[in-house]
This record gives structure tokens, sequence and C-alpha cells, in this order.
């Protein structure tokens, strides 16, 4: 009988846990702020405090492995969190930390992997074979999973195409490269776009949805930087494809919920592919802000379903 999983999703404001079915249904969700500005202890024991909450309004017994869900991960070389947006907790044992104080195993995944997982498993990318799951925010991420299962690869970076290059004299990227996707993709690339072409340096933010609203009225900075944006879009899926050619892929995060994206973004990307013509389907999510902490539970659902082969799997990639 397979038993309920637990997952968390922890981010830079808040920590979100679930306890999750065998059919992926929600059995009990609760949301808890961050307050990262405490370090890293409390942070700490705040998830500990949330798993023990929700192992106690499981009818019985829950799975053993928590799968969590954060930006960044696991280092393969040190075993130390990197990259993530809880700051305090980068370069600290977190996952030794966690499995001493549950007395349990922990899975520690990326959340665009987590996103990937439930996506391919209980939203959009049902019954698909090889699923790419994409994050379109401040960040640009995504996951792969095939027949069911994460691939994370040797490296723990599979699916982190945010940063292949795609202009070699674009803007410098955090990672240390030039012309990254994500220093052109991302929210804030798009929005940084739109305030030099139109000469809002120093004026209030202006979002991605208000851009967007400007280039449907006309507004020429706007609609130049709109076009230009689905550009890059285009040219870094097309990449994406022609290396992987995944059965679907599903766009998540904030910015895959600009319409615009799934004609004319799809168009675009058609005539880039290097075929005679686009047969990959690229569907908005399905599951919302659910889809990561929901991938968190599905990582324990793994072990669960078959330790055996995640075992032997972790072990050839140690």
């Amino acid at each position: 009988m397979i038993r309920p999983t637990i997952g968390i999703d922890l981010g830079g404001t808040k920590i979100e846990g679930v306890l999750l079915d065998q059919t992926g249904s929600i059995l009990h969700r609760e949301r808890i702020p961050t307050e990262q500005q405490g370090g890293y202890e409390p942070v700490l024991n705040r998830i500990l405090q949330l798993v023990q909450r929700l192992r106690e309004r499981a009818d019985g017994e829950v799975a053993p492995t928590i799968g969590i869900g954060t930006p960044g991960a696991i280092s393969a070389r040190t075993g130390l969190l990197k990259n993530s947006n809880t700051i305090c907790l980068n370069g600290r044992p977190l996952q030794d930390d966690l499995e001493r104080g549950l007395q349990a195993p922990v899975r520690i995944e990326n959340d665009a992997n987590c996103f990937a997982l439930a996506e391919a498993l209980h939203g959009a990318g049902r019954q698909a074979e090889m699923v790419f799951g994409v994050i379109l925010g401040t960040g640009v991420g995504g996951g792969i999973v095939l027949r069911g299962r994460l691939w994370s690869g040797p490296n723990r970076i599979a699916g982190e195409w945010g940063h292949h290059s795609i202009d070699p004299n674009g803007p410098r990227c955090y990672c240390g490269q030039r012309g990254c996707v994500e220093s052109l993709v991302s929210g804030p690339a798009l929005e940084a776009a739109y305030r030099e072409l139109a000469g809002h340096a120093a004026g209030p933010p202006i979002r991605v949805p208000e851009i967007a609203r400007l280039a449907e009225a006309g507004d020429p900075a706007a609609s130049a930087v709109i076009e230009n944006w689905l550009d890059w879009f285009s040219h870094a899926l097309a990449n994406l494809i022609d290396i992987l050619d995944p059965s679907v892929i599903v766009l998540g995060g904030g910015l895959s919920n600009l319409s615009l994206l799934y004609d004319r973004g799809i168009a675009k990307v058609a005539a880039r592919v290097f075929d005679e013509g686009l047969h990959t389907p690229i569907l908005r999510h399905a599951l919302g802000d659910s889809a990561g902490v929901i991938g968190a539970a599905l990582l324990a659902r793994e072990q669960e379903d078959s330790p055996t082969r995640t075992a032997s799997r972790d072990a050839a990639l140690a």
C-alpha cells in the first residue's frame, strides 16, 4: 500500500508543506513565513516543526522520505546547499541536518524539477514519455521527467536551460557567462529592457503584465521589447527542442500566464526548430502555484514506489 507523502516547498518568503495521498490529492496544506532574517538555525527548526505537524495530520503512517523543493540545489561536490534564494541556507549541510532532526531520509531537488515532476504526473504533461517543465519568472529554469521519473543528471543540473548562452555579447549573468537565457528572457530582464528603451530608468518599476498590456495597446517601446523578448524565447526554446526533443513542454512561472506565448511565441519557435514544423506541444501549466509543493511530495513518492530502483540509480550516480 502506498502511504501518504510529505512535501515541503522552501522559498525565500514562505515555507509550504503538504500531505499528499496516492492519487496526488492534497490531504492537508500549510504555509508559514520563512523568516530567513533570523538565520540558518531558526529556518531549519521551522521546517522540522512543519514536517512534524504534517505527520500528526496523517491518518496512519506516512512514507519515511521527506521531499523538499527549493531554488538552488545540493552540491554534488560538497553536499552543501547552493544557489538558494533563502540566502542563510547557502553553504550549509541542510540535508544532513534535516535528516538528523527528522530521523528520516530527505530528498532535496531544485524547485523547477519539482514543478516538472508534478506537471508530468498530475498536470499538463500527464502520460507523456518525456516532459520538459519550464520556469519563466524571476529566474529561468527547467526540469526533465522521463517515463514518470525525474532525471537530475550526475551534476544535478539537468534542465538548466536558463544558463546556456544565446548571445555572447549580451548582458553578464551571475553565473559568469554573457547572454544566458536567464539574463535575456527572465521577468527582470524584460522589465529592464523596457525601462531602458522607454527612458524610464529612474522611474518606478513597470511590471511585465503592464508592458504586455502597453504592447497590445500599440505602445512602440513596449511592442519592440515584447517582440525582441519573444525572439530570445523562441531562440532558446528551439535550441532545447533540437537537442532534447521532448514529448511535451509545460510552461510555468509568472511569465507563463502571458497568452502571447501560446500563439506568437509558439509560432516563432516553430520557425526556428530544426524540422519542417513543430510537433512538440507547448502547454500552459495545469497545477498553478501548487505544482512546486506537490512535486516535492512526489519526490518522496518516487522512493516509496521503488526504493531499490531509486537506491541503485543514486548509487550509480554517486
